[in-house]
């Protein structure tokens, strides 16, 4: 008779062990999802619940289903989501490519033509600056004017250089 509630209790032991481990394999799945905060979290909580009335035959399904999911990476193994971003971008820098090649090949003739017209105003103002630079014969003092247009040019040539070594560096 000790024996026949001795078997009775651990019947009724195992059966309620049984039952809730099967409680807690379930949700499995969902803590994993819950852990890589995954996009379809309550799906697969729901899931977890209709395996229960299937005997567990789409457990293995949603395991695979939340464990697939990385905050970082995505779907799967590979970085997908950041390396489709880096390709838009990618692509989005390359097709401004070919228009600024065109405006620094626009900016190099206007400073090469500004650089030619620099000299040539430059040689001018020499051979002039050349005739006007002795003293006026009436105040006896030097023409001033005639200096600094000439260290005006020097100034915007100075400023000049510099723009086409800046264009040139770019």
């Amino acid at each position: 008779m000790f024996l026949d509630y001795l078997a009775l209790f651990f019947l009724i032991f195992a059966s309620l062990a049984i039952f809730y481990g099967i409680i807690a394999i379930h949700d499995i799945p969902y803590e994993i999802a819950k852990k890589r905060n995954h996009p379809h979290l309550e799906a697969i909580h729901y899931a977890g619940w209709v395996s229960l009335f299937t005997l567990h035959v789409i457990w293995p399904f949603l395991w695979i289903w939340a464990t697939l999911w990385h905050k970082e990476n995505g779907w799967g193994n590979g970085n997908h989501q950041k390396d489709s971003r880096a390709l838009q971008n990618l692509n989005a820098i390359s097709d401004q490519v070919p228009e600024l090649q065109a405006s620094t090949r626009k900016l190099e003739a206007e400073v090469a033509r500004l650089s030619q017209e620099l000299q040539i105003l430059s040689t001018q103002l020499r051979t002039k600056a050349d005739i006007d630079t002795g003293m006026d014969k009436h105040t006896g003092a030097t023409n001033r004017k005639v200096k600094e247009t000439y260290n005006g040019i020097n100034d915007f040539g100075d400023l000049c250089l510099r723009l086409r070594g800046y264009f040139q560096a770019v």
